[in-house]
């Protein structure tokens, strides 16, 4: 998934407005109890919701921002689920907006929805968001919305880091004896305990295939979308003159990609080395054509809907559900790209 820093001082200040705004009174739509949460599964499968499953239920999403690849391709599919299940669904686009989340939960108590996805990119402010809208079921999508959600559906973040770690270890381990000149981490604070998980896996894998970090070469960079990757690793690379060998641990592709442009910038794309989160259609040619690209870790975006429906379908009704609705991660390579997106082209 993409993920955003959203600075400390705006979930505050959002925390803060949200408890002007609601009364001491509870503001459920129907039931207020929670489901009764289930042992949660290493992973849950991906399948197509029962036609006609979520007749006469309205249900809620607000979207992290459509205007982010991998982010549309989890609405779309959220979306074809919905209409699927036959459910009302309310969609609320965060446009990577804390407040505007906020907005969209306050909009879902207007339209009685009986429960919902979040998908919002500041850990933050999870608890004023869902204070500020129905008390109804919540599912948090791949950034945890606690104390308030009934599941979290998405990225298992430590396992998917120590899979691309390896993934990059691998790489450094056949082509330079796992030596290096330096490694530069491309974090996202400002998403909690998902950075420290994804961010420490990446570590941990890398370390299983090259032993540990040398921590003198370590350098970490705040780092989540593409233009603002772009210019944290340009910046990166000036203090790294001389460095022929950067193993690039990410949070996601367009950090990668950020990374990618900045060397290229400078005329060093042959100097980095890479392990990348996503597998979205925007790496797909990086890891079919540049051999520096170790890879990327898959999340499937795309088949997203078919947890985050059926699950929520069950929590709506208050069914007993995993506290974890965690995806199997893959690691897609040159190798295996085309088993997993036959359609890749570039």
């Amino acid at each position: 998934m993409r993920l955003r820093h959203y600075s400390k001082k705006n979930a505050a200040v959002i925390v803060a407005i949200a408890a002007l705004l609601i009364p001491a009174t509870s503001n459920a739509v129907g039931a207020t109890k929670s489901p009764t949460a289930l042992p949660s599964p290493e992973f849950v499968k991906f399948e197509k919701v029962k036609k006609g499953s979520g007749k006469g239920l309205t249900l809620g999403y607000i979207s992290l921002g459509d205007s982010v690849p991998f982010v549309k391709l989890v609405s779309d599919s959220i979306k074809r689920e919905a209409k699927r299940a036959g459910v009302k669904l309310e969609f609320c686009d965060s446009q990577l907006d804390a407040a505007k989340a906020l907005a969209c939960a306050q909009l879902f108590k207007v339209k009685k929805v009986q429960a919902y996805l979040n998908f919002q990119l500041d850990a933050a402010a999870g608890p004023a968001i869902y204070k500020a809208g129905p008390t109804v079921p919540v599912i948090a999508i791949d950034i945890n919305q606690t104390p308030s959600q009934v599941a979290f559906m998405g990225a298992n973040n430590n396992r998917a880091g120590v899979t691309a770690g390896r993934g990059v270890g691998e790489l450094m381990k056949k082509k330079f004896d796992c030596k290096y000149d330096a490694v530069v981490l491309m974090e996202s604070p400002g998403v909690g305990s998902v950075n420290e998980a994804r961010i420490g896996g990446n570590k941990q894998g890398f370390a299983e295939i090259c032993g540990a970090l040398d921590l003198k070469k370590v350098k970490s960079i705040d780092s989540s979308f593409l233009e603002e990757a772009q210019a944290s690793f340009k910046d990166a690379l000036t203090t790294l003159p001389n460095a022929k060998t950067i193993v690039v641990l990410a949070m996601n592709d367009d950090s990668c990609l950020g990374a990618l442009a900045a060397a290229k910038q400078v005329g060093r794309s042959g100097d980095i080395y890479l392990g990348c989160h996503g597998a979205d259609p925007t790496s797909w040619c990086e890891i079919k054509n540049n051999p520096n690209w170790a890879g990327d870790v898959a999340y499937f975006p795309e088949r997203y809907g078919q947890v985050g429906i059926p699950y929520l379908i069950k929590a709506a009704r208050y069914q007993a559900i995993p506290g974890k609705l965690q995806i199997d991660h893959v690691f897609i390579n040159k190798k295996n790209l085309s088993k997993y997106y036959p359609k890749a082209k570039c």
